[in-house]
């Protein structure tokens, strides 16, 4: 029995060290011992201190078209979009394209585009098979209106659109609407993602009011625990600067005015639109710069009334801007 166990043990031995020798022949040379290195371009393996080919007329992995930019790339590539949470079904379902030709680009007889008519209906019927789905694809479509309408990237559409999807799953819709609470996930996903829309700002492209999308926006972000910091005064300058097409030295004083009241407290319990748009009104001052009341009322989406008495405040925090 010894015997037996101990040649056992010597051919498995043996193997283990053939295996071994054959793993490092072909990660290292044969005639120097260099490391290989795989040439994708040429299609072969060679050596990557002497330059000895070990294997060449390598298989191609890659498409047999070539693609010389972006475009030409997207237009040749075979695969389909990528799945996106801004669709109800993700994307991952067929869609019949809209354009009545074929693939060859040459038009569809009659009796063809009455066929691909009836095929698109019942597409779009199996797409939505139950209410959960047409539910989805309502309040997606809003999202992305919405978003679009308030100039929003799409990673904010992404994020709308998952805690829309919470809120379904969590039971959080009856009772409300639909576009209230697609108005609520939009307005978060702005906040979270630091480029925040106001409540006036969003009831303007909303179909529901002010009053409910706030009411909404506090139940599911409380029922759904999302991790919402206080919106930042500061956040809202670039985007009014932008508009009112302001120079850079107008909103840099602006942030160190907002800078200077955050720092000595006078930001606390107001409303982050109004200190911000009254900071590019005081800033404008201080640069020189023609600006009245009315036109950053315009742009934020505040009252005049707003904004001189934000501008006392900050008057006070900085005690260096002249009085309107």
């Amino acid at each position: 029995m010894t015997d037996t166990s101990t040649r056992s043990t010597l051919r498995e031995g043996s193997t283990k060290a053939t295996d071994t020798t054959e793993a490092d022949e072909e990660v290292t040379c044969p005639e120097c011992g260099g490391n290989l290195v795989n040439d994708e371009a040429r299609g072969e393996t060679r050596c990557n201190e002497c330059g000895l080919v070990i294997e060449e007329d390598e298989i191609d992995p890659g498409p047999e078209w070539r693609a010389f930019d972006a475009t030409e790339q997207d237009k040749k590539s075979r695969v389909g979009a990528p799945t996106t949470n801004m669709m109800h079904d993700k994307g991952l379902s067929t869609n019949i394209g809209w354009q009545d030709k074929d693939a060859y680009g040459n038009s569809l007889s009659s009796r063809q585009r009455e066929k691909m008519r009836r095929l698109r209906t019942w597409n779009e019927r199996f797409r939505t098979q139950d209410s959960k789905d047409r539910n989805l694809k309502q309040a997606l479509g809003e999202i992305n209106r919405m978003a679009s309408a308030l100039g929003l990237p799409e990673n904010i559409r992404e994020t709308a659109s998952v805690i829309y999807r919470r809120a379904l799953d969590e039971g959080l819709l009856p009772g409300r609407s639909i576009e209230g609470v697609a108005s609520a996930a939009l307005y978060g996903a702005a906040r979270q993602a630091g480029t925040p829309r106001s409540l006036d700002e969003m009831q303007t492209v909303s179909r529901v009011d002010k009053p409910e999308v706030a009411r909404t926006y506090r139940y599911v972000a409380r029922e759904l625990n999302l991790e919402i910091q206080p919106a930042d005064p500061e956040s809202y300058v670039p985007r009014f600067a932008s508009e009112l097409d302001l120079a850079d030295e107008v909103e840099r004083a602006a942030r160190q005015l907002l800078q200077t009241a955050k720092d000595k407290g006078v930001h606390s319990g107001k409303s982050p639109v109004g200190l911000a748009a009254a900071a590019i009104y005081a800033g404008a001052l201080l640069t020189n710069h023609e600006l009245t009341q009315y036109q950053v009322s315009d742009v934020a989406k505040t009252s005049e009334v707003t904004i001189r008495n934000r501008y006392k405040e900050l008057v006070e925090a900085a005690d260096s801007l002249p009085q309107p």
